[in-house]
């Protein structure tokens, strides 16, 4: 009870729930799209994002010169979701794009820093995460941007999976296709800004898709899938940071990793589980045979 009552523990807790809630709302939609990796090309543009923001920041004197690196990186990420959405809608192959994106991102981003001043633990922080490091105005921006990407994710669901799971069909209906198809990729370049703090621009991806495979091996409905995934995606936040209080270790990678973890002990039970239940159906079926 004694930790919970650190403003700084406190701070941690609410944007990691917050975080592990919206994250999987989108990742849904990526998996349901076979998009799953876009996370990580716009994460690093996001990264050239918070670099640019940095020497912003720098050039104007601000006491703070991270004070830009949020706004910076939301620009940049929705920005490389929104031409590589128009460039996929004009027949670019996506896996050429997301590699564009990636090297040019890690690589403006490196630069960028170097150019402002930032040392390597900066870059570090962002590239694996700096959870310990969020102050009360980071938690008010990640409330918004939280809010924001639950509220459209789960209020615009029909039409999203609808364009998500039949892009033909969702067209014939009368519905707006490709506005759609833009949705979800700003979604992921907001959500991919929100997460940074949290995992870090290289493993953003993987807290926006784990818990959705998790998910999907306990159901098959597109809506508890998702309800699913964000419940694992909050309880895994709030593991890796409650195991990061008594153990000195980097929260986002301990996310990633115990993610994993559930994923493969899932898998190896459901499996076994299945075979089983295959093998006492097959039995009960040979012995009512005559």
């Amino acid at each position: 009870m004694t930790l919970l009552q650190d403003p700084l523990v406190q701070r941690m807790l609410i944007v990691g729930i917050l975080v592990g809630v919206a994250a999987p709302v989108v990742g849904t939609y990526l998996v349901q799209r076979r998009m799953a990796l876009l996370g990580d090309g716009i994460g690093h543009v996001a990264l050239a994002g918070v670099a640019a923001g940095w020497l912003a920041g720098s050039a104007a004197g601000l006491a703070h010169r991270d004070a830009l690196a949020v706004p910076g990186a939301v620009i940049f990420a929705v920005a490389a979701a929104v031409v590589m959405e128009r460039m996929r809608a004009r027949g670019t192959a996506a896996d050429v794009v997301m590699a564009i994106l990636f090297y040019g991102g890690i690589a403006s981003g490196v630069l960028l820093i170097s150019l402002a001043g930032g040392s390597n633990a900066n870059l570090l922080g962002y590239l694996f995460g700096s959870i310990s490091t969020v102050t009360w105005a980071d938690v008010w921006v990640t409330v918004v941007l939280a809010v924001g990407i639950v509220a459209v994710g789960l209020g615009l669901r029909p039409a999203l999976f609808a364009v998500t799971h039949d892009a033909e069909f969702a067209r014939s209906s009368g519905l707006p296709v490709a506005a759609l198809n833009m949705v979800v990729a700003v979604l992921a370049a907001v959500t991919i800004t929100v997460a940074m703090r949290v995992v870090g621009v290289l493993l953003v991806s993987a807290l926006m898709i784990l818990p959705v495979a998790i998910a999907q091996r306990l159901t098959s409905s597109f809506s508890h899938t998702m309800g699913w995934a964000m419940a694992t995606g909050a309880v895994l936040t709030l593991s890796g940071i409650g195991i990061t209080l008594v153990y000195n270790l980097q929260p986002g990678a301990l996310i990633v990793v115990l993610g994993v973890a559930v994923y493969v002990v899932i898998s190896v039970v459901t499996q076994v589980w299945g075979r089983r239940t295959r093998g006492l159906a097959a039995r009960g079926e040979g012995e009512g045979t005559p």
